[in-house]
């Protein structure tokens, strides 16, 4: 699943592939929101590396469908 964070005062977002399931990042979007942004965001991605936003500069999180590589110049 495709993973974007919008990071506040940050020009460009993070984004990542991730073997969680949308509930789980939802889940653990929420219980770093919950103490007033004041923990981190902690998710792996599908390399097993770990990304760390802290959760009072989260601007947006945006969960998509795992996206293929993309060969090539384009469709024709």
């Amino acid at each position: 699943m495709e993973v974007k964070i919008g990071v506040q005062h940050a020009p460009r977002e993070i984004v990542f592939e991730s073997k969680q399931s949308p509930e789980e990042v939802e889940k653990a979007v929420s219980a770093a929101l919950a103490d007033g942004g004041s923990n981190m965001l902690s998710l792996a991605d599908e390399h097993g590396r770990k990304v760390l936003v802290p959760a009072g500069r989260i601007a947006y999180v945006e969960l998509g469908e795992h996206t293929g590589r993309k060969v090539g110049f384009g469709t024709i």
